[in-house]
C-alpha cells in the first residue's frame, strides 16, 4: 500500500476510535471525573474531563494497528516507542491531577514527572540535535519538551482552543515531514491530527460537552514537542532549524504573554490568572468562536511561514523570522493595554 494512504488511514483510525469511545467514557467515567465551575472557570455546569482518555485511545489504536499491519525496516519506529511511553506517563500524571481537582498535584511533582517522561525520549533517541555538545542538546530538550507540554496546558482555557492548536501543529509537522524519511513523525502527526478531529466536536457540543482535562492538554503538548524534534528543517536553509518556533508560535506566544503579564503584576507566573490573550480578546467583545477562529487562523498563518522558511535562503528566512517576531511583539503590546479584573 502506498505510504500516503497509510498516513491517511492512520488519521482515520485515530479519529474514529477517539469519537467512538467518548460516549462510553462519558457514561462510565464522566460522572467521577468532572470539572466543576469555580474561580476562573465560568462554564454553567460540571463537564466530564475524559477527552484526554479518548485521544490516548485513538492515538494508541492507530499507531499499534499501523505497526502490526505494515513492514518497515528494523528500528524505523524505535523513536515512536519513546514518544508513546513518555506520553503515557504524561497522561497518567494529568489524569491523577484531574482526579485530585480542584487542588491537583503540586507543581514540583508535575515537573518531576515531565522530566522523567522527557528522559524516556532521550533514551529512545528523540532529542534536539543542533549541537555537537551532548549535554547542551539534552538540556535544551528538557526545556523544550517541558515548556511546550505546559504551554498547551495553559492554552486549554476555552472550547476548542488547545485542540485546534494541536491539530494545526500536527498538520504542519506532517506536511513538512511528509517528503522525508522521518516515518515516526509522519505517522505520529497523522494519528494526532485524527485524534484531535475526533475529539473537537465534543469540545464544542452543548449536549455532550467534554473537556480535555490536564491529561489531554499535557498529552497533546508532549506529543507535539516530541514530534517537532524529529524532522529535518535545515536541508535548504541554515535557519530552518528555527521552524518549530513558528509551528508552535501561538502556544509559545500565549505562554510568554501570560508569564510576562503576571510578572508585571507581581504575581507568581505559575499561578492561575485571567491574563491569557484569548480572555483579553473576549473582554473587548470577541465571542468564543470568533476568538477561536482568530487563534486558528494565526496558527495556520505561522505554519505556512514555517513551511516557507525551510525552503528559502537564510537571508530571506531571517527576514521572515524578524517580521513574525515584530507581529507577535505588536500583538502583545496591544493586548497588554486591555485591562483585566483580578
Amino acid at each position: 500500500m502506498d505510504t500516503l494512504y497509510l498516513y491517511i488511514l492512520s488519521a482515520l483510525i485515530a479519529c474514529v476510535v477517539t469519537a467512538a469511545v467518548l460516549p462510553f467514557l462519558r457514561k462510565w467515567l464522566g460522572q467521577r471525573l468532572l470539572d466543576v465551575p469555580c474561580g476562573l472557570k465560568k462554564h454553567a455546569e460540571p463537564v466530564p474531563l475524559v477527552g484526554g482518555c479518548a485521544i490516548l485511545a485513538g492515538l494508541a489504536a492507530s499507531l499499534v494497528f499501523i505497526r502490526l499491519t505494515t513492514a518497515f525496516p528494523s528500528g524505523t519506529l524505535h523513536s515512536l516507542r519513546g514518544i508513546l511511553w513518555g506520553g503515557l506517563l504524561i497522561f497518567v500524571l494529568g489524569l491523577i491531577d484531574d482526579f485530585k481537582k480542584p487542588k491537583g498535584l503540586s507543581i514540583t511533582v508535575r515537573l518531576l514527572g515531565q522530566a522523567v517522561a522527557t528522559g524516556l525520549l532521550l533514551y529512545y533517541g528523540v532529542h534536539i540535535s543542533l549541537f555537537d555538545c551532548t549535554w547542551l542538546s539534552y538540556v535544551l530538550t528538557f526545556l523544550w519538551v517541558i515548556g511546550i507540554t505546559n504551554a498547551f496546558n495553559l492554552l486549554d482555557i476555552s472550547d476548542g482552543l488547545c485542540v485546534s492548536q494541536a491539530a494545526v501543529s500536527a498538520l504542519g509537522l506532517a506536511v513538512i515531514a511528509l517528503p522525508s524519511e522521518f516515518i515516526y513523525v509522519n505517522f505520529g502527526a497523522a494519528a494526532l491530527l485524527g485524534a484531535c478531529a475526533g475529539f473537537w466536536p465534543y469540545n464544542h457540543s452543548n449536549r455532550v460537552k467534554t473537556f480535555l482535562g490536564d491529561s489531554g492538554s499535557t498529552l497533546l503538548g508532549f506529543i507535539i514537542a516530541a514530534l517537532s524534534m524529529g524532522t529535518g528543517y535545515s536541508e535548504h536553509s541554515n535557519l530552518g532549524f528555527l521552524a518549530p518556533l513558528l509551528i508552535l508560535a501561538v502556544a509559545l506566544f500565549d505562554t510568554g504573554f501570560v508569564i510576562l503579564m503576571r510578572l508585571c503584576k507581581g504575581k507568581n507566573p505559575l499561578c492561575a490568572s485571567n491574563d491569557h490573550a484569548a480572555l483579553r480578546l473576549m473582554k473587548i467583545g470577541f465571542s468564543k468562536n470568533e476568538t477561536l477562529l482568530l487563534f486558528t487562523g494565526a496558527a495556520v498563518f505561522f505554519n505556512i511561514l514555517a513551511f516557507a522558511v525551510i525552503r528559502i535562503s537564510a537571508i530571506a528566512a531571517g527576514t521572515v523570522y524578524f517580521v513574525a517576531l515584530l507581529m507577535l511583539g505588536m500583538s502583545a503590546l496591544l493586548l497588554s493595554r486591555i485591562r483585566m479584573k483580578g
